[in-house]
């Protein structure tokens, strides 16, 4: 049925069932994922005052790091549960496109995702992410509750 899956997350736990469901589906399977995480770029103009860049390092820095642990973790949980697993990290000021992108360009043929993440709180059923990456995906989306 489904070889390849693609599992967003941003870390949040609500993401973090979503991998597990992924990984679970993908286990049963027979499938392989691909795990990734956006990264949302800050604009010049979130720079007001001075020594903002060095600050701005430092956050981004951070920023990366925390991605980087959040692969990690999923990356040892595939191998526990005896799943192939890549990941991807990328920065992109629209997440939702960064997710398609990557599904097209990985040959993925689902993507598991949670219903909202740490930014989606603000929408009541789904989050804008996951929304918009029902509304352009062009292969099947799963959405985890």
């Amino acid at each position: 049925m489904y070889r390849h899956i693609l599992i967003p997350t941003d870390g949040s736990q609500l993401a973090e069932h979503a991998v597990t469901s992924g990984l679970s589906l993908a286990k049963s399977l027979g499938a392989k994922v691909t795990v990734i995480i956006v990264e949302e770029p800050f604009s010049i103009f979130d720079l007001a005052e001075p020594g903002a860049f060095q600050e701005l390092a430092k956050l981004t820095e951070q920023i990366k790091k925390y991605a980087a642990s959040v692969l990690n973790r999923v990356t040892n949980a595939a191998k526990q549960a005896g799943v192939y697993c890549d990941t991807v990290q990328v920065e992109d000021t629209q997440p939702h496109q960064a997710i398609i992108a990557t599904a097209a360009d990985r040959g993925c043929d689902l993507i598991v995702m949670a219903s909202h993440g740490r930014s989606g709180l603000s929408m009541l059923l789904i989050g804008s992410v996951t929304n918009k990456v029902l509304t352009h995906a062009k292969i099947p989306v799963l959405v985890c509750q």
